[in-house]
């Protein structure tokens, strides 16, 4: 490792089977927690270049568990988190909605490292059990509309580098490579990223895959179409800039998406929201990124057609419905 970090230190990148190489060895315990931090680290101080993330990919995709549900066609939304917002769990809403919708989601997500309250924070609270039992899974995903795959049990690998992750508390690599790692390698996604450059990385990258996709980056910094902005919004179809005009007549706040400060307020917020209680702008937040991971199924259709089917689910009690089907699985 210390010939590794003096490469990196002097702004050396690595290529793909290094990355992929390097991963392995720290999945397997051969540096120490110190070693690992200063590596993690490197990725804060310069940016990560796309042979390199690729390489990390690599590694975790071949080390997961890996579940099969192709046949139900699922869709996931995941973001990479670590644009500093601190919004509610808008991804997490979105998918129970489209859910409720009639469509299958394999939501991979796991604890907040960076935020008060990841998507397995927020599911663990509201008593859903996590399972990686693959015939449970299913039936879950068959009878609710969505199954909720939790990355530990997933990644089984990466182990060793969750408590260091948890002890530093920033965002690192691994964020940006959540919604690549789904273990059940979905064909559908909608990923949103935290910044242009990092936008750039996911569509060489998802050029490359046999996927449906909608990638999302609000111009003003959040990894998710927040609507406070205008939004570079990437398909198989082409590069657009989505004008939140488009979806709202009426400007969203920043203050408005703000979630809690602990996982019970955030889980208040979650419930309120799911319950048909939210405020406008949370609606409508929630049902722009339903309707964007629901484009993955139906590219002929606006996002504002999408959009009205989202909030149908949203404000009839289906997404809700779906929710609770889950937990009672």
């Amino acid at each position: 490792m210390k010939q590794l970090l003096e490469r990196l230190f002097q702004y050396q990148h690595l290529t793909r089977t290094e990355a992929k190489e390097v991963l392995g060895h720290i999945s397997e315990g051969k540096f120490n927690p110190t070693q690992v931090s200063a590596f993690l680290t490197v990725f804060r101080m310069r940016s990560i270049h796309v042979e390199e993330l690729i390489g990390f990919r690599d590694c975790m995709r071949e080390r997961c568990n890996h579940i099969d549900l192709n046949e139900f066609d699922p869709v996931d939304l995941c973001g990479t988190g670590g644009d500093g917002k601190d919004t509610f769990n808008i991804s997490t809403l979105a998918s129970f909605v489209v859910a409720g919708a009639g469509y299958k989601v394999a939501k991979h997500g796991n604890y907040g490292v960076s935020s008060a309250c990841g998507s397995s924070n927020l599911m663990e609270h509201l008593g859903y059990r996590f399972t990686d039992n693959a015939d449970v899974l299913r039936r879950q995903i068959d009878q609710s509309g969505i199954c909720f795959l939790h990355a530990p049990l997933f990644h089984p690998a990466m182990k060793n580098v969750a408590p260091i992750r948890k002890e530093m508390g920033v965002h690192t690599f691994f964020n940006m490579l959540g919604p690549m790692v789904n273990p059940s390698f979905p064909k559908r996604q909608m990923v949103g990223v935290f910044s242009l450059e990092l936008l750039r990385y996911y569509k060489h990258i998802m050029e490359m895959e046999d996927a449906s996709y909608r990638i999302v980056h609000s111009l003003d910094g959040y990894d998710e179409l927040s609507l406070t902005s205008d939004a570079m919004v990437v398909s198989l179809t082409g590069d657009r800039i989505l004008r939140a005009s488009e979806l709202t007549a009426e400007p969203v706040t920043a203050e408005s998406l703000h979630g809690g400060k602990a996982i019970a307020e955030s889980a208040t917020i979650f419930m309120s929201i799911l319950s048909g209680n939210g405020t406008r702008e949370q609606n409508t937040v929630v049902a722009a990124n339903a309707a964007m991971a629901m484009q993955c199924y139906h590219p002929e259709k606006t996002i504002s057609e999408l959009m009205e089917m989202a909030k149908e689910s949203l404000l009839s009690g289906r997404a809700l419905n779906a929710l609770k089907n889950l937990i009672s699985i």
